[in-house]
């Protein structure tokens, strides 16, 4: 078929066990492929990076003529970006709150430990259900101040979110906008009343951070703490989600992998860099340019829909050596798993030590677990990519 059929075919559900072949279909056919749907579908590594780094690249869904939707956080260009995510950042890492992320270590690890509790040996599990979902959603609700009986509330508003934000080319998207609304109207209530209960009786959480500002040039406004609160809810767990459940199933895949990882633990964190590259959780992220331009020789104009498929630059022959092959030891690792620029995922090391801390626990289970089912059936959405089910052996 054309490559001018690329996305439409990438994102057919048919494809998600296995994109891979047709990203690299996609970088055969030329740095930049426009679509039948009048998109413009880029998967090579350079020129994406660059693309991410344009300041002329635009996340605003109005620079092509379109109405703001979900997430509007995730969707602002500088400078109103810069200011939002200064202050998201400010009671979350760097440099206000060094010790926020890596103080989490600790209860990670005991809340990995409660959850293998309950594997028992010889036993059918599902990774995602009774693992690499809980682990996550747990630990964001914390850093938040989620009441953990009210966790179980986030799936529901969290899924209609997600497909919300889903790369669909020419699909009837009033469906899934109109319930992404209502999750997020909902969801963004309950934490804005969340955060009013602890206005003046803080504890040692986000919300009360978010809330309990002294500076008034430095509060967010309840819009924009109920915006950041949801982000925060939904990156904190959605990426990491797939990112475990990819690793596990990647390791399961290669035994040989497995057995270097178990020989060798302390490799673990450049094997997470690696599972960021070689099957990363976000595949997709769009952008639309300001102005008229030219990318890598192709005339693209004012707020056309421009897709760069991270995960097929991921795969780029001329960035990476060997691409196709999942080496826990790869040099040189810079790989596009979380983005770049200036919108690059600020969950990123929260995610990264979450990720190692599964994996590492998980280590001693998967030596002798096999997989029920591969490919496993997967999650609809092709931009945040990974399987809905894992169900493995013990």
């Amino acid at each position: 078929m054309a490559s001018e059929t690329l996305l439409a075919r990438i994102t057919d559900y048919a494809s998600r066990p296995n994109p891979y072949p047709l990203y690299a279909e996609l970088r055969e056919a030329g740095p930049v492929v426009q679509q039948a749907d009048g998109s413009y579908l880029i998967g090579t590594y350079h020129e994406i990076a660059a693309l991410l780094h344009d300041p002329r690249m635009s996340v605003d869904p109005r620079t092509g003529g379109a109405e703001a939707r979900q997430l509007p956080f995730l969707r602002l260009d500088d400078p109103e970006h810069h200011r939002q995510r200064t202050l998201a950042m400010r009671p979350f890492g760097p440099p206000h709150s060094p010790h926020r992320v890596d103080g989490m270590r600790d209860e990670i690890d005991q809340i990995t430990k409660e959850l293998l509790a309950a594997f028992q040996a010889g036993e059918q599990i599902d990774l995602v259900d009774d693992f690499a979902y809980p682990l996550p959603v747990t630990v964001i609700c914390r850093l938040l101040g989620v009441p953990r009986e009210d966790e179980p509330r986030f799936r529901a508003w969290s899924d209609a979110l997600v497909a919300s934000a889903d790369v669909r080319p020419d699909a009837d998207i009033t469906e899934t906008d109109t319930a992404g609304r209502q999750a997020q109207a909902e969801m963004g209530g309950y934490l804005l009343s969340l955060a009013e209960e602890r206005r003046g009786n803080p504890s040692d959480d986000m919300l009360s951070a978010f809330v309990n500002e002294p500076d008034p040039g430095l509060r967010l406004t309840d819009q924009e703490l109920a915006e950041t609160a949801v982000l925060l809810l939904i990156a904190g767990h959605e990426t990491t989600v797939n990112l475990i459940t990819n690793g596990v199933l990647t390791l399961l895949r290669q035994p040989e992998q497995l057995d270097h990882l178990r020989r060798e633990p302390d490799v673990l964190p450049r094997a997470v860099e690696e599972l960021l590259r070689y099957e990363p959780p976000v595949h997709m992220r769009e952008r639309l340019p300001r102005t008229d331009m030219d990318i890598a020789g192709t005339p693209v104009p004012r707020g056309a829909s421009v897709i760069l498929a991270l995960a097929s630059g991921n795969r780029d022959p001329k960035r990476f050596h060997d691409p196709d092959r999942f080496d826990p030891t790869r040099p040189d690792n810079q790989h596009l798993g979380f983005g770049s620029g200036i919108h690059l995922c600020y969950g990123g090391p929260l995610a990264r030590l979450e990720a190692q801390a599964a994996l590492g626990a998980l280590l001693p289970y998967l030596g002798t677990a096999r997989l029920v089912e591969d490919p496993p059936p997967y999650r609809q959405n092709a931009m945040l990519r990974g399987p809905r089910h894992l169900p493995i052996q013990l």
